[in-house]
């Protein structure tokens, strides 16, 4: 398994999807029944199959994600070839970028000098993919790019 198996929630959310691939396999659905009674540890690779297709699926379309936590921000910005990052920490006692009073004192203090930024560029290895899934692990959440969009157009003024 190249990523992580679905979770129960996904694959309900996905059961259409699942049956579709199980058709793709031609397993019907009361094979699938057997399969699970009879031979378990095949329908366990059905399940991992599946469950890669769906990461490459959405992990090929990230172009940003966002990790937040309460002193740092880490913004990515994803191209086929590059992973350009943003990165802002806050060293201010008592300021918690994760809550609505923290980040509006982290817009209006941006050049304070308890904040540090940070920008780097590295190129994406071999499997992109798997450089993001990475993150994702890491606890990077997909995002259409706002935060990053906002900050670095701060950043070049």
């Amino acid at each position: 398994m190249k990523y992580a198996r679905l979770t129960k929630e996904q694959f309900e959310e996905l059961h259409q999807e699942f049956i579709n691939f199980l058709a793709t396999q031609s397993i019907t659905a009361d094979e699938w029944k057997k399969l699970k009674a009879e031979k378990p540890e095949v329908a366990e690779q059905e399940l991992d199959i599946f469950s890669d297709l769906i990461w490459e699926g959405v992990l090929t379309k990230v172009k940003y994600l966002e990790h937040i936590s309460p002193k740092q921000l880490m913004l990515f910005h994803i191209t086929d070839a590059f992973m350009e990052l943003i990165a802002i920490k806050v060293e201010a006692e008592n300021i918690d970028i994760t809550t609505k009073y923290g980040y509006k004192w982290l817009q209006q203090n941006l050049h304070d000098d308890s904040v540090s930024l940070y920008t780097s560029t590295k190129a994406i290895t071999e499997d992109r993919n798997k450089d993001i899934f990475v993150l994702i692990q890491q606890g990077s959440v997909i995002t259409k790019g706002d935060l990053y969009n906002y900050f670095g157009d701060l950043l070049r003024e």
